[in-house]
C-alpha cells in the first residue's frame, strides 16, 4: 500500500473514476492477472490541518544570526530565506494540487514498492513513448511545464511528428512513491523498475530522459538495454574522462584543454570544492537530518543550497528579478516534499548509491545505444562535445542551449522541449 492516504472527497472520487477510465484506454496495457501489477488511479489532496500546520511552523521559525560575510560563501543568505518565508504566506498549494490532479496519475507496485507516475498519452497515435526521470531536490513538479508541449506539439510550435506519450515517475522515496524499507534502491535497481513500468504500460518501443539522479537512472537503463529502449537523452551527462577525474582529485589542471574543456574543468573544480556539502551528508548520514523534517524553512534552505548557479538564480528570483524559476515554483516543490514527509527518504538515495556503488556520478558508463546530449550552460558542468563523443559512441545529438541550468525542463521548458524533439527525430522511424 502507498504510505500516503489521500483525503477522499466527492471530487476525488469523480476524478479517480475518470482516471480509471483512462487506464482502460492504455494501448496494449497488460491485463493485471497479479493484483500487485495493477495500475491504480491516484489523486492527492492535502488536509486543511496539514496546510495550517505548515504555515504555523513557517511563522514560528527561530532564525539564526545573519551571515558575517557579504556574499553567499557561507550558504543560503538570511535575507533570501526570510523573503521566501514571506512568499510562503501567500503560496496556494491548492493551485498546485489541482494542476497535478489535472493529469492522469497512477500507482503500481514494482519490486515490492509502490511507484507513483504521471502518464499522459498524446492524441497522436504515432507518438513516441518517453519516460522522464527527475532528480534531487526535484520531483515530478520539475516536468509539469513540458507535458502539454510534448504530448500536444501542434499547440506549442511543433508538428504531429514531434508528439510524445509521456510517463513521469516519482523516484522511490520521493513524492508520492513508496518509501523503501530495505537498502539497495540505487540507480541500477530503479532503472530495472522503470523498464518494468514501460512494459506494464504496453510500450514495446520507447526512449528515456533524465537529469541529476534521473540521468543516473536513465544511463543505467541504457547500460542494461531493456527490450524496447531505443535511446536516451540527458541534460546532465556522465562524460568526465578518467584522466580528468584523476587530475581534478590531484588539483592539477591539464595544459592541453580546449576552451570548452577549460570551462567544464572550472565548473567541476568549483563544485568539488564548494558544492558537495549536502551530498556528503546524505551519502553518509541521511538519517541525521531530522531538522529538515521538523522545520519547513530548514527544508527549504537545504533544498536551495544544491549547486551555486541554481542557488544564485533562485536567490535573484526571490529578490524580485525575473528568472527561470519563480518563488512559487520553488515553493510548489518544497511544499510537495513537506506534505509527503520525504526529506529523509529521498536523501537515502545518496546513501544507497554510496553503499551499493556503480561508479562515479560523472564517470562514463560504457553506453552502446544511441544517446542525445543537451549541455545547458549553468549545469553543474557543461559537458564538452569532445567528452560526449568519447563517452557515447552512438551520439545522435549534441547541443549547447543558450540558457538554462540544473533544472532544465523546469527553468527553460521551451528550450527543453525543442531539444527533446530534435534529439529523437532519427529514432522515430523505428516505432
Amino acid at each position: 500500500m502507498s504510505n500516503l492516504q489521500p483525503t477522499v472527497t466527492r471530487r476525488t472520487l469523480l476524478a479517480a473514476a475518470a482516471a480509471a477510465s483512462a487506464v482502460s484506454m492504455l494501448p496494449q496495457a497488460r491485463a493485471a492477472t497479479d493484483p500487485k501489477s495493477e495500475l491504480k488511479p491516484f489523486k492527492f489532496s492535502a488536509s486543511d490541518e496539514q496546510l495550517a500546520d505548515l504555515h504555523r511552523r513557517v511563522a514560528a521559525t527561530r532564525w539564526p544570526d545573519e551571515e558575517n560575510v557579504a556574499d553567499d560563501s557561507q550558504g543560503v543568505r538570511l535575507d533570501t530565506i526570510k523573503k521566501l518565508a514571506g512568499h510562503w504566506k501567500d503560496h496556494d498549494w491548492r493551485r498546485v494540487e489541482a494542476r497535478l490532479n489535472s493529469f492522469p496519475q497512477f500507482m503500481t507496485e514494482i519490486d515490492g514498492l509502490d511507484i507513483h507516475f504521471i502518464h499522459v498519452r498524446s492524441k497522436h497515435e504515432n507518438a513516441l513513448p518517453i519516460i522522464i526521470t527527475h532528480g534531487w531536490p526535484g520531483s515530478v513538479i520539475e516536468q509539469l511545464k513540458v507535458i502539454k508541449p510534448l504530448t500536444d506539439p501542434t499547440l506549442y510550435g511543433g508538428t504531429e511528428a514531434d508528439a510524445f506519450h509521456v510517463v513521469i515517475p516519482s523516484l522511490p522515496g520521493y513524492g508520492f512513491s513508496g518509501k523503501p524499507r530495505e537498502t539497495g534502491w540505487n540507480p541500477p535497481r530503479i532503472a530495472k523498475a522503470w523498464a518494468v513500468l514501460m512494459q506494464r504500460l504496453g510500450y514495446k518501443k520507447y526512449v528515456a530522459q533524465g537529469g541529476d539522479w534521473g540521468n543516473a537512472v536513465t544511463e543505467n537503463m541504457a547500460v542494461q538495454e531493456p527490450v524496447g529502449l531505443l535511446g536516451i537523452h540527458t541534460n546532465m551527462p556522465a562524460t568526465v574522462p578518467a584522466e580528468i577525474s584523476k587530475a581534478l582529485a590531484a588539483g592539477l589542471q591539464p595544459a592541453d584543454l580546449s576552451p570548452d574543456e577549460m570551462r567544464a574543468w572550472g565548473q567541476l573544480d568549483d563544485f568539488n570544492k564548494n558544492g558537495l556539502g549536502y551530498a556528503i551528508e546524505m551519502n553518509n548520514r541521511p538519517q541525521t537530518l531530522y531538522g529538515i523534517v521538523d522545520s519547513p524553512i530548514g527544508l527549504a534552505a537545504w533544498m536551495l543550497d544544491h549547486d551555486i548557479s541554481s542557488y544564485r538564480m533562485i536567490a535573484r528570483s526571490i529578490a524580485g528579478e525575473k528568472e527561470g524559476l519563480s518563488p512559487d515554483d520553488i515553493l510548489d516543490n518544497v511544499t510537495l516534499y513537506w506534505l509527503t514527509n520525504t526529506a529523509i527518504s529521498s536523501a537515502r538515495l545518496y546513501w544507497d548509491n554510496a553503499h551499493f556503488p556503480t561508479g562515479g556520478f560523472f564517470d562514463p558508463r560504457g553506453i552502446k545505444i544511441p544517446v542525445a546530449v543537451s549541455a545547458f550552460p549553468d549545469e553543474i558542468y557543461q559537458a564538452p562535445k569532445s567528452w560526449a563523443e568519447k563517452a557515447y559512441p552512438e551520439l545522435i545529438h549534441y547541443a549547447r542551449p543558450a540558457k538554462g541550468g540544473h533544472f532544465a525542463a523546469w527553468e527553460q521548458p521551451e528550450l527543453f522541449t525543442a531539444e527533446l524533439r530534435a534529439s529523437f527525430r532519427t529514432l522515430r522511424e523505428q516505432i
